[in-house]
């Protein structure tokens, strides 16, 4: 604030100083100039007056005048060369650098830096240049690198897509062709068709869900909800999805039974779905198991997911709730993905109020921790 004051009055003074020097520069000049040169003459008059005449008075008058007039314009040369290069330097070679600094910013230069050695209005403006340019600059490469990754996304959904409808596609064929004889092989194919479905779904909804975040307008209508009811109902349900992929489920309950939390039933669904189905995606084995454990964590819920798959190394353990990351750079059609369940999960949580975590080890497993709040609940209220 100081030093604003400081460029402030710097730029006011010498404004001040230009119009003193305008105004009386050249007036004191013509008064010094009349009181030297005139004196000396109007003797001289006197005494020409006297001795000649009116006439040789006027004469030296007219000599005065011109001599008078010749030292003006002389000063005046002077002091408009002196302002000329201070406007110059001080005006019009900074307004100059400016336009050229944005013409820069015009054409997407975001490089093109201005000097800021000066302390005045004009290095004030250069300085705020220069946040602009880091600010446009920073947007640029923030805005290539969204549409960088938006394009991945379109990729990463349309491989995921093709790879659960040519299985479908498959299998239909094969019930059509009768290749599917024995009840057994029957119910392996529709089973089949449905787990692809149900992948499918599963990416629609991530997407459908990424746009959401994407805008912040994700919907949520918030129940009271019973943890012990609400996960024996999801337990239920992801049983018989892991049961058809040979995955064992564990499932523990330590909350007490009355234990509630505020929560969206649906998108908590999604919470635990995504980090269920990434569990899946990297198992690596054939003797998958995944438990789920809910904790009774003081003031609140703890709940953890835990799988016995390949886990995650330590430098990626810190990225995987961003967006886009992958920890396999190798795609393949077993561990696909769009690259932002995990992220889903961390933006879903972190809106209930709760915060979410992993921790791993490279060869033995995953585990995906999130905490809800309690809901202390009246006497009067009812649990939904």
């Amino acid at each position: 604030m100081e030093k604003k004051r400081k460029s402030s009055v710097k730029l006011m003074t010498k404004m001040i100083i230009l119009f003193l020097t305008i105004i009386f520069v050249p007036t004191i000049a013509g008064v010094m100039v009349f009181l030297g040169f005139g004196y000396h003459e109007n003797i001289d008059i006197l005494h020409e007056l006297a001795a000649e005449g009116i006439m040789i008075g006027g004469l030296a008058s007219r000599s005065f005048l011109k001599h008078f007039t010749m030292i003006m314009v002389v000063i005046l040369v002077v002091t408009s060369i002196i302002i000329t290069s201070w406007i110059k330097k001080d005006i019009y070679n900074p307004v100059k650098e400016i336009s050229i600094a944005m013409q820069n910013i015009a054409d997407g230069n975001f490089d093109y830096r201005l000097p800021e050695t000066r302390d005045d209005e004009i290095g004030q403006l250069f300085g705020n240049y220069e946040q602009m340019r880091l600010r446009l600059k920073e947007n640029a490469e923030e805005k290539n690198e969204n549409e960088k990754k938006q394009k991945e996304l379109v990729s990463n959904i349309s491989h995921d897509l093709k790879t659960p409808i040519t299985s479908i596609k498959g299998y239909v064929e094969g019930i059509m062709d009768g290749v599917a004889k024995t009840p057994e092989k029957m119910d392996k194919y529709i089973k089949t068709i449905y787990n692809k479905a149900n992948d499918m779904d599963r990416l629609i909804n991530e997407l459908t869900t990424y746009s959401g975040i994407d805008s912040n307008k994700i919907p949520y209508h918030f129940h009271i909800l019973n943890i012990s009811d609400y996960f024996s109902d999801c337990i239920e349900e992801i049983g018989l999805d892991l049961e058809s992929k040979n995955i064992q489920l564990n499932y523990t309950n330590l909350a007490p039974a009355d234990t509630c939390v505020v929560a969206d039933p649906e998108q908590m669904k999604k919470v635990i779905n995504n980090i269920i189905s990434n569990s899946v995606k990297y198992m690596g084995h054939d003797n998958g198991v995944i438990s789920i454990s809910i904790i009774d964590d003081n003031e609140s819920v703890k709940i953890e997911i835990e799988d016995n798959g390949k886990g995650i190394a330590s430098k990626d353990i810190g990225n995987i709730f961003e967006r886009f990351y992958r920890t396999d750079a190798s795609r393949n059609s077993l561990q696909g993905g769009s690259g932002i369940g995990l992220s889903i999960v961390k933006k879903i949580v972190e809106d209930h109020g709760g915060y979410v975590w992993a921790t791993s080890k490279e060869g033995e497993g995953t585990c995906m921790h999130f905490v809800l709040r309690k809901y202390v609940k009246n006497d009067d209220e009812v649990i939904i």
